[in-house]
């Protein structure tokens, strides 16, 4: 029997899996990481995760504001992965950032790289992908053409706003990493009771039944409840109604990002005022516009569990706990340099 552990966990590791089912995070000498000014602490705690030096490369701006590139090592058959969100940051606008992951893409084509992989965690334009009015763009799906025509050959994401942007990238493979596999863990750990998770408006319940799946893997049992909402416009909600039931009971909301706090607040004082004994939020994107983090702050939310995806551009509350999703990108990266199904990262 002895003899039989051995060798399944020498097959194992040739396959690239360890004995729990984890990915091996390790590349080929062909593979090459850079970062653009986007989210440089998370480029280099995936490059920390792969035990690999991101690549060199200059990503300055001029003194008029144009963007200055310059890599400074061969990449020419290479296989290049830019890590680069295209999210606010504290120095930088989402254009800027677009701009640059445009400029750099077109930099590694022309610099003769065998492939380029985009590893953008946040997809900035992502809530505007669909025609609302007359005469208006689909800018999740030009953004999409840009980095397309751009010569990217590969693009992954976490948590997108709607699937559906994965079907903008027409001749290229775009992957939806799911960001709350890192965050079930962590809410496993809480002491939770009585555990309901909310979603904070109809079209979040897939996500909120894919995040109960993940908390059942550590066999703990949720519930579901719904928050209705009517908006009296972008980003002002009229009205809220529960459906379910929170009475004593831990609940969770979970969204894919948070923008001013506005919203998600009032979802948390409206849980309290039906009973709820703690409130979290999961959000895997912390866009946090305006005085976001302040709003949160001073809310009833006991605890906010958001992802790195984007840079907090101000100190973070007390009642905010910060997941990084370094490692999940360095699973992908390592799957993809491998040729392996990223399905895998899910076992």
């Amino acid at each position: 029997m002895k003899q039989m552990r051995i060798s399944f966990l020498l097959v194992l590791a040739l396959l690239g899996i360890n004995s729990m089912g984890a990915v091996t995070r390790s590349v080929n000498g062909n593979a090459i990481l850079f970062s653009g000014n986007a989210n440089p602490e998370l480029a280099h705690k995936v490059a920390e995760e792969l035990g690999m030096p991101l690549g060199k490369a200059k990503v300055a701006c001029f003194n008029d504001g144009e963007i200055q590139i310059h890599i400074d090592e061969n990449v020419r058959n290479k296989d290049v992965y830019l890590i680069q969100p295209t999210c606010p940051s504290a120095s930088q606008s989402i254009n800027d950032n677009v701009m640059e992951l445009f400029l750099l893409i077109r930099t590694m084509k022309r610099a003769d790289a065998r492939s380029i992989t985009v590893i953008a965690p946040y997809y900035g334009y992502a809530r505007q992908d669909r025609k609302l009015r007359a005469r208006s763009p689909i800018s999740a799906a030009d953004v999409a053409n840009m980095i397309e025509q751009a010569g990217a050959t590969r693009v992954v994401m976490i948590d997108l706003h709607c699937g559906q942007i994965q079907g903008f990238f027409q001749n290229i493979p775009c992957d939806n990493l799911y960001g709350p596999v890192l965050f079930a863990p962590y809410m496993a750990q809480q002491d939770l009771r009585n555990i309901v998770v909310v979603s904070p408006d109809a079209g979040g319940v897939e996500r909120a039944n894919q995040f109960i799946h993940e908390l059942s893997k550590k066999d703990i049992t949720a519930d579901m409840a719904v928050i209705s909402k009517q908006r009296e416009k972008a980003g002002v909600v009229g009205s809220m109604h529960l459906i379910g039931d929170v009475k004593g009971a831990d609940a969770i909301i979970v969204d894919d990002m948070c923008d001013t706090g506005g919203t998600l607040c009032k979802a948390a004082e409206l849980l309290k005022e039906k009973g709820a004994r703690r409130v979290f939020a999961v959000i895997t994107h912390p866009v946090f516009s305006n005085k976001a983090l302040e709003t949160i702050g001073n809310s009833v939310i006991d605890e906010m569990v958001i992802a790195d995806t984007i840079p907090l551009r101000d100190k973070a509350p007390a009642n905010i706990t910060v997941i990084s999703m370094a490692s999940l990108l360095a699973d992908a990266i390592a799957c993809l340099d491998k040729g392996e199904s990223l399905s895998a990262l899910f076992r």
